[in-house]
Formats: C-alpha cells, sequence, structure tokens
C-alpha cells in the first residue's frame, strides 16, 4: 500500500539486554503454563476487552468527534478491509484499500489523513514482513549487546500494558510483563515508565488496580526508583490504555516509546496506540512516536485473543467514535 506517511512509525530495532530485570524474580512465572481454552470462549469471557472504550473522554483531543458522522459506514468499510487484507491477502489488496480511502476523502479531507494513518500503520503492523516482535529473553539468557534505537531520556516512556487480575492480585502474566519491562527500565535508568490498567478482574473486592499493583512490584520487587513511574488506574481496555497513557505522555513532554506487553498482544496494542499518535498529531500538533516493542512470551489464556486484529479494528472504530451500527459490520471475533 501507498499512502501518506506515518504519523506514528514503528521501527524494529532489536530489543537486546545486559541486565537482570528484578532483585527478587518472581521464579514462577517462567514456569506455569497458562491453559488455554477453544475458540468457542463465551462472549461474556471477553465483554471487557470489547466494551465501549471512552468512558470518559477527559484528553481534550477527544472533546470533538474525530472524523465526519457521514463518513462512520466508510470507515467500517475500511476497518473491515483490513482485517480481511491480514487474514486472507490477496493481488487486489492495495486496490481495495485505496478506494476505501478515496470514498472517505470525497467526504472530507481530514478524515482522509486519519484514514491514511490508520491503514499506514495497519500495514506496518500487521502487513509488512520486517515488523518484528521482540522477546524478552529472561535474566539467564539476555545478550550482552546493548538496545539500539531507544533515547535514554525522560523523553522517551516505557509503556507497561496490563493484564486482567484475579482475586484481587497479578495474575503470572501480568508479573512476567513487568520483568520484562523493569529488565528495559534497568537498561535506559532515564526513562519513564507508565503503568495502565484499572480496577479489573472477578472477587477484586479492595478494589486493586492493575496500574497500581504493577507500580508497587516494579518499585518494591524490581528496584525502581517511584519517582519515574506514573500510573493510569481507570483503563479497562487497550484502547482506554492508549487514551489515558497518551494523556499523561504529552503532560510530561514525552515523545516516544516502547510498549511492553504479551507478545499476543502486541500487534494489536500498537495498532491502537498508533491511532491515538494519529489524534494527537493531527488535532494539537503533539507527535508521540512508537520506537518498538519489547515482549513477553506467553500463550492466550483464551484463544479467542490470538484474534488481535479484530479486536484492534473494533477498538479503533470506537476511538474514533463509530456509531453502533457501523461497529457490527465490522468482523468480531465471534464470526
Amino acid at each position: 500500500m501507498h499512502h501518506r506517511k506515518l504519523t506514528a512509525s514503528i521501527l524494529t530495532a532489536g530489543m537486546i539486554l545486559s541486565v537482570s530485570a528484578c532483585s527478587k524474580p518472581v521464579t514462577e512465572t517462567s514456569e506455569v503454563t497458562v491453559p488455554t481454552t477453544t475458540a468457542e470462549t463465551s462472549e461474556t469471557a471477553v465483554t471487557e476487552a470489547l466494551a465501549p472504550v471512552i468512558q470518559p473522554r477527559e484528553p481534550e483531543v477527544f472533546d470533538e468527534p474525530a472524523i465526519d458522522a457521514a463518513n462512520a459506514d466508510n470507515f467500517a468499510t475500511l476497518l473491515t478491509d483490513l482485517v480481511y487484507t491480514y487474514e486472507n491477502p490477496s493481488g487486489s489488496d492495495e486496490e481495495t484499500i485505496n478506494q476505501d480511502l478515496e470514498a472517505i476523502r470525497e467526504v472530507s479531507g481530514a478524515d482522509y489523513e486519519i484514514a491514511c494513518s490508520v491503514a499506514d500503520n495497519w500495514q506496518a503492523v500487521f502487513i509488512d514482513p520486517s515488523y518484528t516482535l521482540n522477546y524478552y529473553q529472561g535474566e539467564d539468557n539476555a545478550p550482552e549487546v546493548a538496545l539500539e534505537g531507544i533515547p535514554d531520556s525522560a523523553s522517551h516512556a516505557i509503556v507497561i500494558l496490563g493484564y486482567e487480575l484475579s482475586d484481587g492480585g497479578m495474575q503470572p502474566e501480568l508479573i512476567g510483563r513487568l520483568d520484562t519491562a523493569a529488565s528495559l527500565a534497568h537498561a535506559y535508568p532515564e526513562t519513564l515508565i507508565v503503568c495502565s490498567g484499572g480496577a479489573t478482574g472477578v472477587n477484586n473486592t479492595s478494589g486493586n488496580t492493575e496500574a497500581g499493583l504493577m507500580r508497587d512490584y516494579l518499585v518494591e520487587e524490581c528496584g525502581i526508583d517511584p519517582a519515574r513511574v506514573f500510573t493510569d488506574e481507570r483503563a479497562m481496555t487497550t484502547a482506554e490504555n492508549a487514551i489515558n497513557t497518551f494523556a499523561m505522555l504529552r503532560e510530561n513532554d514525552v515523545h516516544s516509546i516502547t510498549i511492553v506487553t504479551s507478545g499476543y498482544h502486541m500487534k494489536w496494542g500498537q495498532a491502537v496506540y498508533n491511532v491515538v499518535a494519529a489524534l494527537y498529531s493531527s488535532r494539537v500538533d503533539y507527535d508521540i512516536v512508537s520506537i518498538s516493542n519489547y515482549c513477553y512470551d506467553t500463550e492466550p489464556e483464551y484463544e479467542i485473543y490470538r484474534l488481535g486484529d479484530r479486536f484492534a479494528a473494533h477498538q479503533i472504530g470506537e476511538i474514533l467514535g463509530l456509531p453502533e451500527s457501523a461497529l457490527q459490520s465490522i468482523p468480531s471475533v465471534f464470526n
């Protein structure tokens, strides 16, 4: 696809480390085998992941609708075709996407700019064969070569995406993400750290938040300076992670990020973050670039989470403010 230059570019620099993550490693993290279920996972089990995401839209970027209402169906068509381009590529994909973009441009030039960012970022994450998922190798196996492309500066942030709590506590997968992020934080001691995630999970009677527990673990178990750690304790979805995170990043004059999450979640997360980055660039002229990624290597608890492209397409549509009728036309994880 040949569209306009990416608003939020993704560099695939190799992410390799030479430091240990935490002073008190949680050894059971690497030993736990996360159970997987079949693709028939109930809709209830993933309601959180598909729920409306902008509650509330506090950042000023979202004070007004992201796109012209007359373009809602055109954006739904674009997102649908992007999903199928990833799942069932064909020789006509570029022509199809360009037709979708042209339909959007006929309604609004401003919407066309946003649509091009959506399409280009999708291409970079889901389609480009050079895109690389970079995996944390663990304390004992970390290579001795320094990371590339990440500035050791407070203008860069390590953004850690949360994971649902169980009985008010962190599950092994979230601890794995934190160990991954801690190794990166030790390698780049001047960077900021953002933990994102609200009070999730069943039996969470104390109202613990993912972000709060993440911060405590990084400080108490991994020896991270608490002054570096910022928390978003409201987000309930990946899209809310991005929306709330960007508001904090702008407040702290951060212009680049490295996202840390599980490998199966990374493309989904980056696609969503890139759309919010595009809106910040177009609405308030503030650029935040996703430089690279760093992944915790684990299998998803539910097989349905492997359909990250469909989750991403729906959450992008929600961020853009598409009405329910348009969202329902985008391929979901249930069809």
